[in-house]
């Protein structure tokens, strides 16, 4: 599986992954997030307004089993780490931007 991360500078998303799953076909948007320590993978999802008013949800990307899921994610979460260990997350701050700080 070929993957590559992009920094994320915001929020709980630690990067976005674009896996090239054929060639010449990528998978763009997986987010690599970060839960209280934890690296959890989200796949894009499209939403919708139905009718009713009430947003509905439709994975973009769809496994035959949760096996497969799993492996995927378990795929993309130690390329992620292997990655991170050359490309570590650089904290940029505003001066005048922080608490308790003189600007």
């Amino acid at each position: 599986m070929n993957i590559h991360f992009r920094d994320v500078q915001s929020g709980s998303v630690e990067a976005r992954a674009v896996i090239q799953i054929a060639d010449g076909v990528f998978l763009n948007e997986i987010a690599i997030l970060n839960y209280d320590g934890e690296i959890v993978v989200e796949f894009p999802r499209k939403s919708f307004v139905g009718k009713s008013k009430r947003t509905h949800y439709i994975d973009i990307v769809t496994f035959e089993d949760n096996d497969k899921r799993i492996v995927w994610e378990l795929q993309i979460k130690a390329a992620y780490q292997e990655w991170r260990k050359t490309n570590k997350k650089v904290l940029v701050y505003d001066k005048n931007n922080i608490d308790g700080g003189s600007s």
